[in-house]
Formats: structure tokens, sequence, C-alpha cells
């Protein structure tokens, strides 16, 4: 294409080759060209605010308010192998390709289009019928009655001609490029029927001479120009009942998309407070956000708290605590504190953006249950042509009289009727519904294929720490000796802790500060690694760690004894005051309070749980005993696991694997599915294919729900498609015409056909409401 030809479309900017778009429209002399129809509505609306505005940049046939960025693609959700720059239609199946990153706002041109081919159709065709259907009326009401056969014929020609012609072009356009790239579709086969129809009634108007006697009914050939018309109407029919069905598969995408806040009050360094736009934030921006407000952007707490609701995002309802150092992701809503953040990840790098993208690649995937439509697609189209064309023939030599036109009936119907777009639309409806179903209760599908491969699991291989447990110590119990009250004990242990970085410290400074203590003043500090810490706290000598610390300074650690009978794989930090023994400080990684009811859950739907852990045995085993647990494998290395997996898989078992760290990457590749905790390593999300937000394995039964639904849904649509082909095709060709009488018109053909994918897509939708917290 020579670019010099090109011109700009006036709405969204994208360059149009004005001898190839029929969009056009005419304003002030001037003729402006259009990428799409709806970039054309928009214009029609206002063309001075288009024509006095500088572009928008990129094409919006497909997204209304967000145009895309430059490099957008476009791709088939029938056919996700097909993409290019620019809108247009599938060249494998003629179906309307879909912006690969979708917008927050769908716009509805296509719809339109069709809706208003669909209303000159239909007017047209009604009266159409009308004129064809002759000795059906009484002889008052019959159009022949008022015109003469010949005006009536001509008539005929002048209603359908706009309808097969006109509102039915881009199902000749589909089926051109089907021929042009030798892959046949339902458009070719709607394509052959209404042009054997039209193409036999234009003949037998124009040239009646020249068909064969066999065609003749009452003495002159019969005419089937409402066939075609109300063929092409029907069939817009199910075009716009597919688009609009379509529209709501993506609705999980564009709500996730429309939870991002448009403003943000970002503050400078003299903390002046201005509002910018999303896009005008960057990474380091101080922000602040009010109380019932959206969280912009992903950042991290400075200043002040609050309660944030990360159901969108998580699936779960209960506000999270948020303080300074807690992180926070963007489009989560505020409570009733105000939080100062700096911001993180901003734009493509959010949360948020990055859960549409792969929400949107997931919809896009095949699952491995398609290959069989696709191994059936392949051959289906040649093998309804030619199964139209021996029923033809069949007709001709052994049908009644007249032969000719039985013939040509039965062809047509068998054309129209056995359009694979049910087949086509079985799988990636299905899937399309359920990753946003999962998306919306805290579920990241990677592709279809883990969906389909969760489905037909029978054992869940877990890590402890992370996944089952918070994946952090926390003080658990305070153990006083005689002489010592529990508050007492947390201040001296706080203080001496407070300026120590271990995570046992963190945890008893971290419990100490949440009943609103003050930590006292501390000097003399002093830490061994292997040992403990000590301080002089207030004018008293404080050893806070281990027995050998103990015996290192003088204490006697039998002392400590009757606190840690009962060893349960926790760890017990002992306390002396001026060297006398004060305590037991009890720490452990507490289990998730979500676990149990996860867990419980999960063996319900059959499922062998195994417990996987790199920690010490007796700290494994403790938790699995709380938890029910009864096969633990502990102190194991990242490549025993693996080999753990494995194992299990050799003995003809279906893994899949649930962790959040580093240490547990190779086990969720390894495994038939991985499944990561959304609060672990990015190394880890990357590695499974199923990813639950929200951080505990409630999630995963709700994974499990979504893929053994979906993958159900699935068979019925495959079901439905295949039998109504082996049921339809035969019928269409006159099966039961020797025994019943009975020859199915073209027109309820394709009524019939329509209906099949509306109802595929129907099924599909039913996803949306799946309950996956019902017991």
């Amino acid at each position: 294409m020579n670019v010099k030809s090109l011109v700009r479309d006036p709405v969204c900017g994208m360059q149009v080759d004005p001898e190839r778009s029929p969009h056009r429209f005419t304003h002030a002399g001037q003729i402006h060209h259009f990428c799409s129809a709806g970039c054309l509505h928009k214009f029609e609306q206002d063309p001075a605010a288009y024509e006095s505005a500088a572009p928008a940049s990129g094409c919006c046939a497909h997204q209304a308010s967000t145009p895309p960025a430059a490099g957008a693609i476009w791709t088939c959700p029938m056919h996700p192998e097909v993409r290019q720059d620019h809108p247009g239609s599938c060249p494998t199946c003629g179906m309307a390709l879909e912006p690969e990153h979708p917008a927050a706002t769908q716009d509805d041109g296509e719809l339109r289009d069709m809706q208003r081919r669909f209303i000159v159709g239909l007017a047209l065709s009604l009266p159409l019928l009308w004129l064809s259907m002759g000795e059906l009326l009484p002889q008052r009401l019959q159009a022949t009655h008022w015109l003469g056969h010949q005006q009536a014929a001509w008539l005929q020609l002048l209603l359908a001609s706009p309808v097969v012609l006109w509102a039915g072009w881009p199902f000749w356009q589909r089926a051109a490029a089907s021929l042009r790239h030798r892959s046949l579709n339902m458009f070719t086969l709607i394509a052959l029927g209404v042009a054997a129809a039209y193409g036999f009634s234009l003949l037998a108007l124009l040239a009646p001479q020249w068909l064969p006697p066999g065609f003749a009914m009452s003495g002159m050939a019969p005419l089937y120009f409402e066939s075609a018309a109300v063929i092409t109407t029907l069939v817009l029919l199910g075009q716009v009942l597919e688009l609009r069905a379509r529209a709501q598969t993506s609705g999980a995408i564009r709500a996730l998309l429309a939870l991002a806040p448009a403003i943000a009050h970002r503050l400078d360094a003299q903390d002046r407070e201005s509002e910018v736009t999303l896009q005008q934030v960057r990474p380091g921006d101080r922000l602040r956000v009010r109380p019932g407000e959206k969280i912009p952007v992903d950042g991290v707490v400075l200043d002040g708290a609050s309660h944030v609701d990360e159901a969108m995002l998580s699936g779960e309802p209960t506000p999270v605590a948020k303080r300074a150092g807690d992180a926070v992701s963007g489009a989560t809503l505020n409570g009733s504190g105000t939080l100062l953040i700096r911001a993180r990840r901003v734009g493509e790098d959010s949360l948020l953006a990055q859960i549409v993208r792969q929400v949107a690649q997931a919809q896009r995937s095949r699952a491995p249950v398609q290959r069989l439509a696709d191994r059936v697609a392949a051959w289906f189209v040649p093998a309804v042509i030619i199964i139209a064309v021996i029923s033809a023939l069949l007709w001709l030599h052994w049908g009644p009289p007249p032969a000719g036109a039985h013939a040509l009936l039965a062809a047509v119907s068998v054309l129209i009727i056995a359009c694979p777009c049910a087949l086509g639309l079985a799988t990636p409806m299905s899937v399309m519904v359920g990753v946003g179903r999962g998306a919306a209760a805290g579920v990241l599908v990677r592709d279809a294929a883990a969906l389909e491969a969760l489905s037909r699991i029978d054992t869940l291989v877990l890590d402890k720490t992370g996944t089952l447990t918070e994946g952090k110590p926390s003080l658990r119990q305070l153990l006083p000796l005689p002489g010592f009250d529990e508050d007492e004990l947390l201040r001296l242990a706080a203080g001496a802790e407070a300026s120590s970085e271990h995570p046992l410290a963190r945890a008893i400074v971290a419990a100490f500060l949440a009943r609103g203590g003050t930590l006292p003043a501390t000097r003399d500090f002093g830490s061994d690694p292997g040992l403990g810490v000590w301080a002089q706290i207030e004018g008293r000598s404080v050893l806070l760690g281990n027995a050998a610390l103990m015996r290192a300074r003088g204490v006697d650690p039998a002392a400590f004894a009757p606190l840690l009978a009962e060893h349960g794989g926790d760890t017990r930090v002992l306390l002396a005051c001026d060297g006398q023994p004060a305590g037991v400080l009890r720490i452990a990684d507490a289990v998730k309070a979500s676990t149990p009811e996860a867990l419980a859950g999960l063996r319900g739907a059959g499922l062998r749980l195994l417990m996987l852990s790199g920690d010490r045995r007796d700290s494994a085993q403790a938790i699995a005993r709380q938890l029910g647990i009864d096969e633990v494998i502990a102190e194991v290395l990242p490549a025993d696991k693996t080999a753990v997996i494995a194992r299990l898989q050799q003995e003809g078992r279906r893994v899949a694997m649930a962790g959040d760290g580093i240490n547990d990457a190779p086990a969720l590749a390894r495994a038939d599915v991985g499944i990561a905790m959304g609060s672990g390593t990015d190394v880890a999300m990357q590695a499974a294919g199923i990813t639950l937000l929200g951080g505990d394995l409630r999630g995963a039964l709700r994974a499990l729900k979504l893929s053994r639904a979906t993958l159900q849904n699935i068979r019925q649509n495959l079901f439905f498609a295949f039998i109504y082909n082996a049921l339809g095709i035969p019928i269409a060709a006159g099966a039961l015409y020797p025994h019943y009488g009975l020859l199915l018109s073209p027109m309820l053909a394709s009524a019939a056909m329509s209906l099949s994918s509306v109802c595929v897509i129907g099924n599909a939708l039913r996803l949306r409401h799946l309950q996956l917290d019902a017991a």
C-alpha cells in the first residue's frame, strides 16, 4: 500500500486507506474517511468537535473512550494465533477481531452496524414473505390477487436485492476472504447457500428458458428470493445476539479496568498537594489517599493507619489493616483513615495492569480439550459441501417432482444448517467467561491449559511456610515465672530487642507495640547471632536468648525447664533479669486463620493432601497435627521438592503444588499445575499456572471449583454443537422425507443455525454466576 495515499481518521487519528474503507462522511464540503463504523457514528453526532480538536491516537473500532497505544494488536478469540495491527475480520473463521489489551469501555460500532443491517433486512423480508406465500393465504390476501405474477416476481427481486447485497455485505466480504486465504468457514457455507438461492431465482426470472424442465413447478420455475433474504436476515440476527453475548464475556476485564481511580493527590517537596492524572504519577511520588478513596497506584505506606478493602483484587471481603511500612495495591479501597503512600509501581507495571494482561492472555489461550474441535473443523466445511452436493444429486435422480427445485432446497438447507460457528465457539466462550469469573474471585489463571489440568488433579502438595502459615514469626504466648507478669516480661523483651533486626526480635517488638506500649530506654546493647541479645533497661540487666546464652552469663537454664515441656516445633526464647530467670516467650509461625476451612473443603473435593517443607521435622509435624494432615515430608531442599512431585507423578497421580517462595518455583513448574500465593514471590507466581491473589488456600478451592465447572461447561457446549450437526445435517438433506414427507426449508435451517450459536454462548455465560464460595 502506498503510504502517501493514506488519510487520517479525524476521530481516532488512525491512518485510513480512502479507497478501501467504506466509512466516509461529507461535512462542510470536505470528505472525511473513518477506520470503522464506530468512528463514523461519533463524527456524525458532533462533527465540529472533531474538526477543531486534534485526533486521538489509535483506532477506536473496539475501544470507545480509551484508544489503544501505538503498536496495539487485534486478535481473534477463536484463533489467538491470528494477530494484526488494525481491526478487521479473522482470515480463518471470519469473526471480528478484538483488541489484545481491552479498554475500560467498549465501543459497540460493529454491533450498531449489524443492528442497522438487521433492521433493514427485517423490514424488507416481511413483505417478501407475503409476496411468496401464495396459496397459503386466502385469495383476497394473496399478492397475486393485487399484482400479476410477473409484477410480484420483479417486486421480490427489488426487495431481496438490498437485503442480500447490502445488509449481507459483511458476509460476502468474509466469504471472499475465506476463499482467498483457503480457510473455509461458516461464512463460506452461508455465502454458498444464499448465492445458490438468489442466483437461481435471478436466472429463473431473467432467463427461465435456460433451466431444465425438472425445475418447473406449475408451469414455471420457482423463485427463492425470500429464502435468500430471510436467511441473510436471520444470520444477521444471530450476529447481533452473538456480539451482545461476546461483549458480556469481556465484562470481567472491563470491570477490573474500571477499578482504577481517575486522579491522585500528589505532594511536592514543600508538601503542597495537587490533583494529577494517573498517567502523570511516577515511581517515588508521594500521594495522599483520603478516607473512602481508592488507592491510585501500588506503593508503600509512609504515614497513617487505616483498613483497606482489597476484595476487588483478592476476592476477600474482610478489610486489611495497613500502617507505615505496609504495601498497598492500586484500585483497592481505603477505609476511614488517611494514608500517605510512596508510589512504587505505576502504569503497566502495577498489579492491576498485570492482572488485566494475564486475564486477557488466558482468555485467548486454547484449552487442550479444544484439539478435538480443531481436528473436526479442519475437514468439516469441505465435508458439508460434499454432503450438500450428494444430497442435491440424490434428489435430482430419486426425488419427487419438481426434482430440481427439491434438490436445490436440500443443498441450501445443508449448507446453512451445518455452519460450524457453534463448534468453534464452544471452548473459547467458556474459557473467556471462566477466566473472567476467576479474576473477580481473586483467582488468576495463566492459561486455559492450567485451568483444564487443575480440574483433573487428585493430589495437592502444600508448602508450609507462607502457604499454610503466615510466613513470618509472631509472638504466640508469654510464660512468666513467679515474680514477673506477662506485661513486664514483654516490656523487658521488647526493650532488649528494639535494636535487633532478627525476625524473632521484630515479632516481639511488633507484639509489644500492638498492645499500645512505649519502648523503654535502652543502653549497652549487645548481641551474639548464635545466642541472643543483652542490654541495660532502666538500670536492670536483661538477657534474652537460648539456653547457651544463659549458661554463658551464669544463669541456670534448668529453672526454665517447666516452661519448655511439650515443645511443638515453635521457638522458645528465655529471658533473665538481673541474673534471675524471668520467663519464656513462645514464638511461632502462626497458621493462617483461613487454612483449616480451606483444607476441609479440599478434602471434601476428594484431594489427597501432602505437606512438603524445608523446615525442621518437629516444626512441620506440629503444624500437620494441628491441621489434620497425615502425610508430611520435612527438611527437604528445593531439588528434593521437585523429586517428590516427580515421584508422585510416576505413581500415576495428577499433582498440584501450592507454594509461595523462590525455593518452591522448581516444584511449581514441575507439577501438573502450580498454585502460587499472591502474597509470595514474583518468581513463584511466574512458575505457577494459577495465582491466588488473596494469599490463602480458600482461593485454591475456588480455583478447583472454577476449573471443574468450566470443563463441564466446555463439554456441554461441544456435545451440543456435535449433536446439533449430527441431527441437523441429515434432516436438512431430507432424511425424514421418505417416511414423514418433511423437508426442512432453508429459512428454518438458518434460524436453527443462529439459535445453536446463541445457545452455546448462553450456556458459557452461566459461568458468570458460578458460586465459588458455596459449600
